[in-house]
């Protein structure tokens, strides 16, 4: 090995770290631990049965073509499979507007590779998906926060964000938003909220990125329209994926943008993989094709709806009342604010004693704070180990609001 290698390490690898939700997952490895750290859909959900006869179908009808290379923009099929879907919610697009990627994240990188350069300022949520922030800040990102209330990103507090940069006479490269189920929140945007947004991007002239993961798994309330939808004007970059809807596995997503913006991607695509698998691309387009898409995506839905319930029904039997939670109407997590003083990462290792896991909040915030929150999911474990986690958790939190009690009057004794 070479004696100067960090020298030669690349100035994107030096800034890029290791995804702290990952490291987290090697700490719950352990069977007895009941986990709600990772983003993960339920194995019960995978369509397996119904991918076994797909998969043996593309073989025997075209399997020298799923095996082979194909275009960098994405299966033909596959693309127009998607395009029809959005059509039929009332999207304005064409094949022209949507690539396909190896899954979504592959898309939040490409969106780097395309925009982004040393220094350049990207607007995100307080707090935001890691995956984003780490994503962009690796080619050199400067993150600027903005606060969220119970619909999503504050617009006057965009607003005055946008105003100071442009004082400075810089302009943020795009503004980052989940605007359905946010990832750590479970917020969803309301249309007024993402109308207002819109307006402000088309203000001071900045795209919106709208990362679209969850937008299906709705349980209850009204469906938004994708701020995509909402624009005329070609400043939304919005991004899908199957990750959520049929497998991770699958590691499909896509992009659906004006056709400059893709034109790049692309580009920058093709010096990445060349192109995402053939083979699962069309397992995907027959997949999603068939009546056994919609059947399994509305079980999917029921199964997670019944989860969120068990979880927010051990919320409100166990949890102290110095603590508070959102209650998501869809998608995969729930977020939860802890007392001021308490410290979500100290208290993590207690609870990891006490065999329950979550994550802590803190690394979904860009400006370093957000100590007392932490993320649950709810889509992973079982009902009863639901049940047993939450259960665990209140007691580690009571525990820590004890001890806190106390010291605070061995001082006031003093």
């Amino acid at each position: 090995m070479v004696t100067d290698l960090d020298f030669i390490f690349s100035d994107m690898v030096k800034r890029s770290k290791r995804s702290a939700i990952r490291e987290i997952l090697k700490l719950t490895q352990q069977p007895e631990i009941i986990s709600f750290a990772g983003g993960l859909p339920a194995p019960e959900s995978f369509p397996i049965d119904d991918l076994k006869e797909i998969v043996n179908q593309v073989l025997y009808n075209d399997g020298a073509a799923a095996l082979q290379y194909d275009a960098t923009e994405g299966l033909k099929e596959l693309r127009e499979t998607l395009v029809k879907k959005y059509q039929d919610e009332d999207v304005t697009c064409n094949i022209n507007n949507l690539i396909i990627t190896t899954a979504s994240q592959q898309g939040l990188d490409l969106l780097g590779r395309v925009f982004l350069n040393k220094g350049d300022k990207v607007i995100c949520g307080l707090p935001s998906y890691l995956g984003g922030i780490s994503a962009f800040m690796s080619y050199g990102a400067q993150m600027v926060g903005v606060p969220l209330d119970d619909k999503g990103m504050r617009a006057d507090a965009l607003e005055s964000r946008l105003k100071e940069l442009k004082a400075k006479n810089e302009k943020p490269k795009f503004i980052y938003i989940i605007p359905d189920f946010q990832n750590p929140a479970g917020i969803t945007m309301p249309k007024e909220r993402r109308q207002q947004i819109i307006n402000l991007a088309l203000e001071y002239d900045v795209l919106i990125v709208e990362d679209s993961p969850y937008r299906e798994i709705r349980f209850e309330g009204d469906h938004q329209p994708m701020m995509y939808q909402m624009d005329t004007t070609g400043h939304v970059i919005t991004l899908g994926t199957f990750s959520k809807i049929v497998a991770p596995g699958f590691r499909i997503g896509w992009v659906l943008a004006d056709p400059k913006v893709l034109d790049k991607m692309v580009v920058s695509k093709q010096s990445a993989d060349l192109c995402t698998p053939t083979f699962v691309q069309k397992i995907a387009a027959k997949y999603l094709q068939s009546p056994q898409f919609h059947k399994n995506l509305k079980q999917t839905i029921n199964l997670y709806h019944k989860r969120r319930d068990i979880m927010l029904e051990g919320f409100r039997r166990f949890m102290p009342e110095e603590v508070s939670w959102t209650e998501p109407e869809g998608g995969l997590f729930l977020f939860v604010t802890l007392p001021e003083y308490m410290n979500a990462e100290e208290l993590f290792f207690k609870a990891v004693e006490k065999k329950v896991a979550y994550v802590i909040g803190q690394v979904f915030y860009a400006d370093g704070s957000g100590k007392n929150t932490l993320r649950l999911n709810f889509s992973f474990v079982n009902e009863e180990k639901n049940r047993e986690g939450v259960k665990r958790l209140a007691e580690v939190i009571k525990e820590e609001i004890v001890r806190h009690k106390k010291n605070q009057l061995q001082k006031s004794a003093l």
